[in-house]
């Protein structure tokens, strides 16, 4: 799949921002893994600092500083755009005649391609090749006369999936998407000063106090005056369901709704509608764990830890290669053959995407001496590509998109294969409309439709396989 990023943004004048930033990215780490930075501002001035790696390798010798700064954003990348290297690293940070701008971007803009080819007709230079250059430069190019202008005109442009962080150098902005794909919220610091975060366990770790939800198709502006609230298009709410399932920590709250009481609450539905007959009821840690208690909760089995995982390794969906993502498999999960030998095992997951990782942990507990292995799944079938930041590649990798249930079976070579129903997943999130969600990965229903939405404007590299036929 192609999500994941995080971002997070901090306006203060008494609190330390950059460390204050560095603490929330390491609590949005699940968004992204493969690079990081932070961008500070004094009101004069403005740096960045990035790097490859998570966000305690980047910033292990130093968190970025600057005297009397009270500005800072932050960005945790999983590459949806663009090849995972240095210079598609965020925030990115440009000068323009209005001054300087920082921008950290989580989603995915479907109409990219299109802008990106008229701003190169008119002279522009591109430094990377990600989608969140395309609306650095947009608002360069505005002639509107304030920032907060500048911004609105280029959001009016832009179709797609984002979560904005924009920092100036005297204010701090936030922008949502008006279908509300990726979350936002706002957190209030004990000086008055304010907290932009993907996901509200950021502002826990920072002690931050939960203010609201940025609304589909608003924007906030935070600066010397306070916070306020801009609305530059009218909402079409289309909440993503997988971040109720996979992509969000448990312990975060989005658009009013629990995510861990969402996905127990799939575990429930999945007993009643699986009626799985098992010994044990085991999670493939840690994306399953909550899910899986509530099958338990709900069959009346035991839960127990039947795979370990190593803590020290990324979460192998957003690793960028299936090469990658193999090996990842392998070092990260590790059967407890005492508790599974001679078990019927009902093992709850939360998607099956490719389906190589479901049939290597179906092997693996196989060969540590399980009598039955039945897979779960907390979601239903993935037979459909996401364009709104979520990897999920071309829909011929899906192998929802091309085998029945009992092929997919066959393939991971389960004894049985059980995927919770669209009814049952919609009633698992029951302080949201199900009609203000998306639900297309599982049923083609795209809240945009456009031409943009081709294989070829969708694939990731778009911006580089682009340049290398020009240059052939």
């Amino acid at each position: 799949m192609k999500e994941e990023c995080g971002v997070f943004g901090v306006y203060s004048r008494e609190f330390n921002v950059s460390e204050l930033t560095y603490y929330g990215l390491i609590a949005l780490q699940h968004r992204g893994q493969e690079s990081t930075g932070i961008a500070v501002t004094d009101g004069a001035w403005m740096d960045v600092s990035r790097g490859m790696g998570l966000v305690r390798e980047v910033f292990r010798h130093q968190i970025p500083q600057m005297e009397n700064q009270y500005i800072a954003i932050g960005h945790v990348r999983y590459s949806t755009t663009g090849s995972s290297l240095l210079a598609n690293t965020q925030p990115l940070m440009v000068s323009y005649s209005g001054g300087k701008i920082a921008l950290a971007h989580n989603g995915n803009l479907t109409n990219a391609g299109e802008i990106r080819r008229k701003l190169e007709e008119s002279g522009t230079i591109f430094q990377t090749t990600i989608d969140s250059e395309v609306f650095v430069n947009l608002i360069a190019r505005s002639r509107k006369v304030t920032v907060e202008e500048k911004i609105i005109d280029s959001l009016k442009k832009i179709k797609g999936a984002y979560c904005l962080t924009i920092m100036t150098e005297d204010k701090l902005i936030g922008a949502r998407d008006p279908q509300g794909f990726r979350p936002l919220c706002i957190g209030r610091l004990e000086d008055g000063g304010y907290v932009l975060s993907s996901e509200s366990c950021g502002l826990d770790v920072v002690g931050a106090e939960f203010v609201r939800d940025v609304e589909p198709g608003e924007m906030v502006v935070i600066d010397e005056n306070g916070l306020e609230s801009h609305r530059f298009a009218k909402a079409k709410p289309s909440m993503c369901i997988f971040e109720f399932i996979y992509f969000a920590r448990p312990d975060s709250i989005i658009d009013g709704q629990s995510v861990h009481e969402s996905r127990f609450e799939m575990g429930r539905i999945l007993a009643k509608e699986a009626k799985c007959k098992g010994d044990i009821v085991i999670s493939v840690p840690d994306s399953g764990n909550v899910a899986a208690s509530g099958y338990a909760y709900e069959a009346g089995l035991p839960y127990v830890s039947g795979l370990i995982k190593n803590r020290y390794i990324g979460r192998t969906f957003i690793q960028p290669s299936q090469k990658q993502r193999d090996t990842a498999v392998k070092l990260k999960l590790n059967p407890v053959k005492s508790v599974v030998k001679g078990k019927s095992v009902i093992v709850i997951d939360d998607s099956i995407v490719r389906g190589t990782t479901s049939g290597k942990i179906v092997k693996m507990l196989r060969d540590a001496g399980a009598k039955e292995v039945h897979m779960v799944i907390s979601s239903p079938p993935i037979g459909f590509p996401c364009f709104y930041g979520i990897d999920t590649s071309a829909r011929k990798e899906l192998i929802a998109a091309t085998k029945t249930v009992e092929e997919i079976r066959e393939y991971i070579g389960a004894d049985s294969l059980h995927f919770l129903s669209l009814d049952g997943l919609k009633s698992c999130v029951p302080e949201l409309n199900p009609k203000n969600m998306c639900f297309a990965c599982f049923n083609g229903g795209y809240p945009i439709q456009q031409k943009t939405q081709s294989p070829a404007e969708a694939d990731k590299y778009i911006f580089e396989t682009r340049k290398k036929k020009t240059n052939c």
